[in-house]
């Protein structure tokens, strides 16, 4: 038997589906986005940076590197509660703080805080705008019962 979840359980025929958040759905795709360019520098860094230091050292960085990936891969499960977009600002620092090992990532991880920026920014502007259309619609309907 399947496993159905609350709000499958909850809906009903005819009933309107709530709207997805797209400052969720963009905030998510850079995080996403962002934990590849981290496993990958992570990578570079090894294999660049790596040569001068010890086994310890070179294993830090790729542990680093991956460790950081992997968190920016789970925290778009977290942007559903209030303080999952404090940890998503917090990662924005840690991605550019990067940049102390491989310098480069300085610069790319300011080109990735702009797009952070811009999805949480632009995406809460669609979704007011969403929210505004809904409840004119809602409106309308209430006014105009017949069709």
């Amino acid at each position: 038997m399947a496993r159905t979840t609350k709000a499958q359980r909850e809906r009903r025929p005819g009933q309107p589906r709530p709207r997805r958040s797209i400052r969720t759905l963009f905030a998510s795709s850079v995080l996403v986005m962002e934990a590849f360019i981290a496993f990958f520098a992570a990578l570079t860094a090894y294999g660049v940076l790596g040569r001068g230091l010890d086994d310890g050292a070179r294993t830090a960085i790729l542990a680093g590197g991956t460790v950081l990936a992997l968190i920016l891969l789970l925290a778009p499960a977290v942007l559903r509660r209030p303080w999952g977009w404090s940890l998503g600002w917090v990662l924005q620092v840690l991605f550019v703080a990067t940049g102390i090992v491989l310098p480069a990532m300085y610069f790319v991880g300011a080109l990735c805080l702009l797009a952070w920026w811009y999805a949480v920014r632009t995406g809460g502007r669609l979704d007011r705008e969403n929210a505004a259309r809904d409840a004119a619609q809602a409106r309308w309907e209430r006014e105009h019962p017949d069709g």
